[in-house]
């Protein structure tokens, strides 16, 4: 209750001297590794020729850096987490648990990685899992490979029976779909999956953010805007679906703008896998805010309107 009392606080202090002009990050993302083991129609990562895998010592600074900036909540992501590995000078093999422990070590409240779950990811240390999932079975697949659905519902399975039987569902795990032309007809099939997958506890639905080579995957505005009121619906019928209403709403588009814009996404600042640094995520760095389909980018738009719901939902998944 005290460290309740104590995190409460923080954030009040925090939002007040938001308030006043001061910004400093909340939320930092940080990605620890190129490296990964599908070939996905909306990334590049797999094309690397030498993968950038960042050593213990490198994350430790990144991680210290972001904790002395005011963050208190970090996203580790990839590439594959699970492919990372580091060697003390004892010759232990170091994976991605000694990362998420260091972190809590450091001091920040809330751990959350990103896995595609092609590998087990049973026994996790974090304080949440965001399963990267596009859709369900030969929708996924189309996206990113051939059987990848199938380990995918494999290892959540596994997961969810090993939490509940040794940690009683400590760390939730939520789905993370981006929506693009290829398979935004499978969205009410993606939200039907979650919703009677007992081992998934909610979805976090995002939009194709056209990067550069992967603008064929853009989905139509008005489709979009059209899936947002489609989610609205499911989610006031109690679908798990993890953005806020509000920070939805932020997410429509208009006259093929996003309506959240990056003036206020420097509530979480990112760190990429080559240590360069951003006040504001990849889509600042590559000039395709006015298009963002990140939900991050809403929900962030949201708080800093000070939306009720938003707010809620914010400490309702982090706290």
């Amino acid at each position: 209750m005290i460290q309740a009392l104590k995190q409460l606080s923080y954030l009040a202090g925090w939002q007040l001297r938001a308030m006043m002009g001061r910004r400093t990050p909340l939320q930092s993302v940080i990605f620890i590794l190129d490296q990964c083991n599908l070939r996905c129609k909306h990334c590049s990562v797999y094309a690397i020729a030498k993968p950038r895998i960042k050593t213990m010592q490198e994350i430790r600074e990144e991680l210290e850096d972001c904790y002395k900036m005011g963050s208190r909540f970090v996203d580790f992501e990839g590439g594959e987490l699970y492919l990372w590995k580091d060697h003390t000078e004892d010759g232990r093999t170091l994976d991605i648990n000694d990362v998420i422990d260091m972190a809590h070590e450091i001091g920040f409240w809330n751990v959350t990685i990103t896995t595609n779950a092609q590998l087990p990811f049973v026994g996790t240390h974090a304080d949440q899992v965001w399963v990267s999932m596009d859709g369900v079975g030969e929708w996924h697949d189309q996206i990113r490979g051939k059987g990848a659905f199938e380990r995918l519902a494999k290892h959540i399975g596994e997961y969810g029976a090993q939490q509940k039987k040794v940690m009683g569902r400590k760390a939730p795990l939520c789905v993370n779909m981006v929506v693009n032309c290829l398979n935004y007809k499978n969205l009410e099939g993606a939200l039907e999956f979650v919703r009677s997958n007992p081992n998934i506890d909610q979805i976090s639905v995002n939009f194709h953010t056209p990067f550069a080579e992967t603008e064929e995957l853009f989905l139509d505005p008005d489709i979009r805007n059209a899936l947002i009121d489609k989610l609205i619906k499911y989610k006031q019928k109690g679908y798990p679906i993890m953005n806020s209403y509000s920070g939805l709403k932020a997410m429509k588009m208009v006259n093929g703008k996003t309506i959240c814009t990056d003036e206020h996404c420097w509530i979480t600042n990112f760190i990429f896998s080559d240590g360069s640094r951003s006040p504001k995520c990849m889509g600042y760095t590559h000039h395709v805010c006015d298009r963002c389909g990140f939900s991050m980018g809403g929900e962030m738009y949201a708080v800093r309107h000070f939306k009720p719901d938003t707010l809620f939902s914010g400490l309702k998944l982090r706290m």
